[in-house]
């Protein structure tokens, strides 16, 4: 197949490419380099059999070229980040996937498209899904919080609380069913599923929802502070610098590998099953962030004292854990896990220059935004 992959030149873009080719597809890269996620223009990993095209998924031009000819889109070019610029959240998340849906249809005589895939994002979850452990025995009831807002977090409450009892929340696993956004971000991924599944079943265009967890491994943008713990932790260890961990390290997150990752976009390209549906891709496993970190020290061999004082990122979730039993009725499964994931991204760090000021940059930049912030109290 002639296939197009928006931000192809991104983390989860590159990878899907390489495995599209090695299967002997033929691939067409459209990506605007970004200079926040590409600072030094197109990366070498690239691979030299996909054609690049340079380009904005903003611009309809550029989809109308880019499109010309491919039987199937990956859409995975996205904007993510702890920026307070909101409308870009939109446009690029939102108004390019209108684009798209909007080209194919005024080509639709032409058009040789039999596939689209979008990638969205487990952050449309928002919170999650979670129970009181003292109430739902008797009520039964699911409990969906809202996001925690600066009253509650500067003073170190981290945890949700039951609206009736005000006990802990235990968190559960959340499926795709749940819908929270709770922050620009996540807003505009929950605008872009919406767009793309109702525009491809509306033009009979088949269309595939991706809800990824927190992916995981080499070829992780160093310069993106939306691109979390994996990238904060290993480059700490690696200079040997305390990283902070946000609250209480107690929060729980979902993580999966890079190559499990590509394994599902590949599947549901061709997969009937995979048609109009939404799909989480996680991992399987629950990690709390202590945990994590601790695993990574054993990784890589390396041991620093983190620093837990009460910092936290405003508009983060507590704990987000996807469910994934809906894609392993297609057949897929998690086979990496995390100690795969930080070993591979370790090796990649070694293999790379210039590294030295890209952890003052980004925790600079989000102070100045007011995006990381410290309790001035702890309950």
């Amino acid at each position: 197949m002639r296939i197009l992959i928006t931000g192809g030149a991104g983390f989860i873009g590159s990878h899907t490419a390489d495995a599209l080719i090695a299967l002997g597809h033929s691939v067409r890269i459209l990506d605007n380099l970004q200079e926040t996620v590409h600072p030094k223009g197109a990366p070498d990993y690239i691979h030299p059999d996909a054609e690049f095209m340079h380009g904005d998924v903003r611009d309809k031009r550029s989809w109308q070229k880019a499109l010309d000819g491919m039987q199937a889109v990956y859409h995975l070019a996205a904007y993510q980040d702890y920026l307070t610029d909101f409308s870009t959240f939109f446009h690029v998340n939102g108004v390019s996937t209108a684009l798209l849906y909007e080209v194919l249809v005024e080509n639709a005589p032409q058009a040789t498209v039999e596939k689209v895939i979008v990638a969205a994002s487990q952050a449309v979850m928002g919170e999650g899904r979670y129970k009181c452990p003292r109430c739902y025995p008797q009520d039964g009831r699911y409990i969906y919080p809202d996001i925690r807002l600066e009253e509650q977090l500067s003073r170190g409450n981290w945890d949700h609380r039951c609206p009736t009892c005000q006990e802990i929340l235990t968190w559960m696993p959340s499926d795709e069913g749940v819908v929270r956004p709770c922050n620009p971000y996540a807003i505009s991924k929950f605008s872009q599923e919406q767009i793309a599944l109702q525009l491809g079943r509306r033009y009979s265009i088949p269309t595939t929802v991706m809800r990824y967890s927190i992916v995981q491994g080499p070829r992780q943008s160093f310069y993106n502070a939306y691109s979390g713990a994996m990238r904060i932790f290993a480059l700490s260890l690696m200079f040997d610098r305390q990283p902070i961990i946000y609250e209480d390290g107690q929060q729980v997150r979902d993580f999966v590998n890079i190559a499990d990752v590509v394994d599902a976009n590949i599947l549901v390209l061709k997969h009937p099953d995979a048609d109009y549906r939404m799909f989480n891709v996680g991992g399987g496993t629950p990690w709390t962030v202590l945990d994590f970190y601790d695993t990574m020290e054993t990784v890589t061999g390396k041991s620093v004292s983190p620093i837990v004082a009460g910092y936290y990122r405003y508009g983060d979730t507590r704990n987000i854990v996807s469910d994934i039993q809906r894609l392993r009725g297609l057949g897929w499964e998690p086979t990496r896990d995390v100690r795969d994931s930080i070993g591979q991204y370790w090796d990649y760090l070694h293999h790379q220059n210039d590294l030295d000021d890209i952890l003052d940059y980004a925790e600079t930049h989000m102070k100045q935004l007011q995006v990381i912030r410290q309790a001035h109290d702890s309950a």
